[in-house]
């Protein structure tokens, strides 16, 4: 059994036990028990927490590193003709409150299908795919 309790800066040659695969919104837990090659992980993290792929977690003996990878996931992928309808997509989400992954060529969520419907209507396209999601935390969220 393994708790970790401390987040450290990602390290690329750091020497982890394993790694803990999560989806974006397992991501945002602090306290969250976790079944690994019938080991158990525990997370107890501060609240607030968003942990981001190539996260590295130390348990609170302070002998084992566990790396985070983002997993996998079902996503809808959008793109637009032009760089306005994409920014109203954005627009439109955001004021849903929906978690959006943003770049400046697309943007990502999660399947919903009338957020789908109301995307296709304002002229955007939509590709289902099983990707990493890495939403944006928000104005007020801590890395």
């Amino acid at each position: 059994m393994l708790t970790c309790t401390q987040r450290k800066p990602p390290n690329s040659n750091a020497a982890v036990t394993l790694t803990l695969a999560l989806t974006a919104e397992e991501r945002t837990r602090s306290r969250h028990r976790f079944e690994i090659d019938g080991q158990a992980v525990f997370l107890r993290l501060p609240r607030g927490t968003v942990l981001h792929d190539g996260d590295i977690l130390q348990d609170e003996t302070n002998s084992n590193l566990i790396r985070i990878a983002a997993k996998p996931e079902a996503v809808l992928t959008v793109t637009a003709q032009t760089p306005i309808l994409l920014l109203q997509a954005a627009y439109h989400l955001g004021n849903r409150h929906v978690p959006v992954e943003i770049t400046t060529t697309y943007l990502r969520l999660l399947p919903d299908s009338v957020l789908r419907s109301m995307l296709e209507q304002l002229g955007l396209e939509i590709k289902e795919e099983i990707l990493p999601f890495q939403p944006e935390i928000g104005a007020y969220g801590h890395h």
